[in-house]
């Protein structure tokens, strides 16, 4: 855990999954995204499934809800879904917080695979995972949740967001803002609508959580963008902006789904930008 002003931030890896490295890397040749990302004989590259914790004072905020474990065999099988080493719950303890002291979860979108923990099951009920928390998502986020493409119809899924609105705790933001002092949110459409990276500053001190505007640190080079982004060229355009403030002000990016460090700084260099150190925390 990180502590910077008031804030104390930590990255928690709630599961491990694996999606088609063609997917995640779009147009890019697999001779030069399989260099830093292996593919399994599916095609298939192992991805975490992380979420960003920020504890100030009496809040106790999760960025994100991992892949969860409401699945069925065979939704295990094709994406390789797996928590043995990564149970939630045990990982939140290991930062001294309870599923029940969990005030806010804002998620970045509403994908399955950063939606999925936000509710469980107990004794054969879906339940909410943090029963004393507020939901915050992009209202266009929502909307389009409801009413999604044929292209994206599958990273979502209703019996994960339905019994959340049921519960009347998921409120909406448009656009950009704080949300808590020294938090803010700023959109991010390329991926999805409604996207949204989360930005926490303290103490000169900026980190950011990308969410799936830049997924890993494999995907820092601009290019390297999904064939699951709605808009390419536009998460192209957005990734170009914010890797340009990042480099600019030494930002910390938390990295929801890179498997192998959960944080970098990046720089650019003739006109690319790399990540650079493994920031564990």
């Amino acid at each position: 855990m990180i502590r910077a002003g008031d804030w104390e931030l930590a990255t928690i890896t709630t599961g491990r999954f694996r999606l088609d490295g063609g997917a995640m890397f779009g147009v890019v040749p697999k001779t030069l995204w399989e260099r830093t990302n292996p593919a399994d004989e599916k095609n298939r590259i192992a991805m975490a499934a992380r979420s960003l914790l920020l504890k100030r004072k009496d809040r106790v905020i999760l960025v994100d809800a991992g892949i969860g474990s409401r699945w069925s065999e065979k939704h295990k099988a094709i994406y390789a879904i797996e928590h043995d080493d990564h149970a939630f719950e045990v990982a939140l303890l290991e930062h001294g917080v309870r599923r029940e002291d969990v005030t806010d979860v804002v998620f970045s979108h509403l994908h399955f695979d950063h939606l999925g923990a936000a509710t469980r099951e107990n004794n054969g009920r879906v339940e909410l995972t943090f029963p004393n928390a507020s939901y915050l998502v992009q209202d266009k986020q929502l909307a389009h949740a409801h009413h999604p493409t044929e292209k994206d119809r599958a990273s979502y899924r209703d019996e994960l967001l339905a019994p959340l609105e049921a519960t009347g705790r998921l409120a909406t933001m448009n656009g950009d803002g704080e949300i808590f002092p020294g938090a803010r949110v700023e959109t991010t459409n390329g991926h999805t609508f409604g996207h949204q990276t989360i930005v926490v500053e303290a103490e000169g001190a900026t980190f950011a959580f990308t969410g799936d505007a830049i997924p890993t640190a494999s995907h820092v080079p601009v290019p390297y963008v999904m064939g699951y982004d709605l808009q390419p060229m536009l998460c192209l355009e957005e990734k170009k902006e914010l890797l340009a403030q990042a480099a600019k002000e030494n930002w910390v990016l938390v990295w929801t789904h890179d498997p192998f460090r959960p944080a970098s700084r990046v720089t650019q260099e003739s006109g690319k930008y790399r990540a650079t150190d493994v920031i564990p925390f």
